[in-house]
């Protein structure tokens, strides 16, 4: 079936429905137009997020707009799968599951941050936690229509019982977000999704790299950053949004 087009007119379909069902269900997509603009499209029936993916690879094929998704495709999506999953800019993202040493410095921080908020009415949460954002432009003044939807490794939210729908989705925003960098994702966790926390009324950021053995931390204030520090291995980071809050180095890359 070389010879089948992947665009085709709907005259061109009811002419010859049983081939080109045969062609989708070999797993190809075909776009079937009307009065020159896309109509339908006919494809396998597979699950949403493997469609999802086969429409993002072949959407350069098409001149029919953009292949951006909406947050409530995202969240139809995000509903039958168990795969992490985070959106940002109409992206959809697969998250890769994270090595051995990434989940030690993840445990070894939920561990301390549990124990420093003991009695206090904050809580801490660690991925997979879907965390919906949204983000302000500071041109217009508003906050934009779309929001993104993360998993931090860890984040301490002191708005959850107030903030949670009634689905049991967290719906507010964090105090504290953490981030440990792994290859996959360290240019998005160090740019792009940084600069959303910052949009995002998130006060504090800390940015774990277990290369380094460092924590970049971000305070963040009216929509930028207020200061920025350095931690290195054997210094303590301390957090000016948790009084009395200290944590050594050591202890969080320990293994």
């Amino acid at each position: 079936m070389n010879e089948i087009k992947n665009v085709i007119t709907a005259t061109e379909l009811k002419s010859n429905l049983g081939k080109y069902i045969d062609y989708a269900i070999e797993n190809h997509q075909v776009i079937v137009t009307k009065n020159g603009k896309a109509a339908v499209r006919l494809a396998p029936y597979i699950t949403e997020m493997d469609q999802y993916w086969m429409v993002k690879e072949e959407a350069a094929a098409y001149d029919f707009g953009t292949d951006l998704l909406s947050y409530e495709e995202f969240l139809n999506i995000a509903s039958g799968t168990e795969q992490r999953l985070e959106f940002h800019n109409g992206e959809l993202i697969v998250m890769d599951a994270p090595n051995k040493f990434h989940q030690e410095i993840s445990g070894n921080l939920y561990i301390a941050f549990r124990m420093y908020l003991k009695s206090r009415p904050c809580k801490v949460f660690y991925a997979p936690f879907d965390v919906t954002l949204k983000k302000f432009d500071v041109k217009k003044g508003e906050y934009m229509t779309t929001p993104d939807v993360f998993q931090p490794d860890l984040l301490i939210a002191c708005d959850s019982d107030e903030k949670t729908n009634e689905k049991g989705k967290y719906m507010g925003v964090p105090k504290l977000v953490v981030e440990i960098l792994s290859p996959s994702t360290r240019s998005r966790d160090m740019v792009s999704k940084l600069n959303t926390y910052m949009i995002s009324d998130v006060s504090e950021t800390w940015i774990v790299d277990p290369d380094k053995r460092q924590v970049l931390q971000y305070i963040f204030e009216d929509y930028g950053t207020k200061s920025y520090n350095v931690y290195r291995d054997g210094e303590v980071i301390t957090s000016p949004n948790f009084d009395g809050m200290s944590i050594e180095l050591e202890d969080i890359f320990e293994s």
